[in-house]
């Protein structure tokens, strides 16, 4: 769990309603279905026409990368490819097949298995990279999603805002309800520019600070694959990664 994200979103949330709360409003003031209906399906709405089927099927998958990132300990990983080595120096590239079963990783299951088949090590990195590349520009596209709902939801806000300003002008015959009805119109541009502000650029951020750590453990896993593949001793491949740890 990512602490932080949650502190996050309860910090921004929370001065909000403590701002409103200490300037003489009342909270119950900010709560207004039909508005959050309307900037969040019409925010949804948007992207969804701009985004093909499986980028917004992706997004929603990569959303819990917010409070759940995936965990890759580098210390681990060098470890066990320190091992890997140990065992092709002793084994033969050959000797790593029995490991590749127990390695979930697609990414690692393919670096081990074209060092058993015997590619070359720049054929390893040219295919891998390209592997890296790809993954990283598809996951890319899908936290893009979250940066154009917070493109999208404050403009629907002030389309809510406006759509609540027709109403209260079709009420004018009775003065009394002009300014709650007002205040209630701009509630709308308040949960626009807050989702944008506080939820969706936000989570679009985390993802792709999240992808930049799932490339760089990509890129030592490839560095330690194409050593193994050029025969590097285990303890110079060692030394070599703990570079990108530091």
């Amino acid at each position: 769990m990512d602490i932080l994200s949650v502190i996050g979103i309860i910090t921004g949330v929370g001065a909000i309603l403590l701002g409103q709360y200490l300037d003489g409003g009342h909270v119950s003031t900010l709560l207004n279905g039909p508005a959050l209906i309307i900037v969040l399906g019409g925010s949804l709405g948007a992207i969804m026409l701009q985004t093909p089927l499986i980028v917004f099927s992706h997004a929603m998958k990569l959303s819990s990368w917010t409070f759940k990132p995936p965990q890759h300990p580098l210390e681990e990983s060098i470890q066990r490819i320190v091992r890997w080595s140990d065992v092709a120096r002793r084994e033969g590239l050959l000797g790593l097949e029995n490991l590749i079963d127990g390695e979930t990783d697609l990414f690692i299951r393919r670096g081990m298995q074209m060092l058993v088949d015997g590619h070359e090590p720049e054929s390893i990195r040219t295919t891998l990279e390209i592997d890296m590349i790809n993954k990283e520009n598809f996951d890319i596209q899908a936290a893009k999603v979250f940066d154009g709902m917070g493109a999208y939801a404050p403009t629907i806000g002030i389309i809510g805002a406006v759509l609540g300003l027709i109403h209260v002008m079709g009420n004018l015959a009775d003065p009394t309800q002009l300014g709650s009805g007002i205040a209630v119109a701009f509630v709308a541009t308040v949960y626009g520019v807050a989702l944008a502000n506080l939820l969706f650029i936000p989570i679009g951020n985390k993802i792709k600070s999240v992808i930049r750590v799932q490339s760089q453990y990509r890129e030592m896993l490839i560095e330690g694959i194409v050593s193994i593949a050029e025969g590097d001793n285990p303890r110079i491949i060692q030394s070599r990664l703990y570079v990108f740890i530091n």
